[in-house]
């Protein structure tokens, strides 16, 4: 009984125990995410587990468990046992979770930050959001908003186009033969 207990006192945004798995990329910095993260903790609307996979980041958190670079396999780990992910706009990082059908709440990267080279990473958000794979996150000020959608939101099934995409590019160098 104690174990529940505990759970109960501990969780407050999903009902069960949970795992929040941010992952931030690896490349440059993304310390306005985490900044984001943690005032939603503070402000106890994030009361469960929280593990970032923070790459360059030198934030600081009492709240979050921070882990500077994970292996393959660790990193797919946290994706496949976490409840919810929050990830910056990387193809490769919302993929991983649509993988194994997670809800996803994705965020851009900015140039106006210095958090990435350009703003691709709006036009990917905004598409993967349309199609209904995943929350957009577009001001980082409606955090609160899109945890408590979060809460209801059932991802589109992710269908990978791989076998397309290598049946176009082997048609493309056979046309040109």
């Amino acid at each position: 009984m104690e174990r529940n207990e505990k759970t109960i006192q501990r969780f407050r945004l999903w009902g069960v125990d949970i795992l929040i798995f941010i992952t931030v990329g690896s490349q440059l910095t993304f310390d306005r995410l985490l900044k984001a993260v943690d005032k939603e903790i503070e402000a106890g609307n994030i009361k469960d587990q929280v593990i970032v996979q923070g790459g360059k980041t030198k934030f600081k958190s009492k709240n979050m468990k921070i882990i500077k670079f994970l292996e393959l396999d660790e990193f797919d780990k946290y994706i496949k046992d976490a409840d919810l992910i929050i990830s910056h706009g990387g193809v490769g990082s919302i993929i991983d979770a649509l993988k194994y059908n997670k809800t996803v709440i994705a965020t851009p990267r900015l140039k106006k930050y210095k958090e990435a080279l350009n703003d691709h990473q709006i036009q990917i958000i905004e598409n993967f959001g349309i199609e209904g794979y995943i929350i957009p996150l577009l001001d980082l000020k409606e955090l609160d908003l899109a945890l408590e959608k979060a809460k209801t939101f059932k991802p589109k099934k992710y269908k990978s186009n791989t076998s397309n995409m290598v049946k176009l590019i082997e048609d493309y160098i056979d046309k040109e033969d």
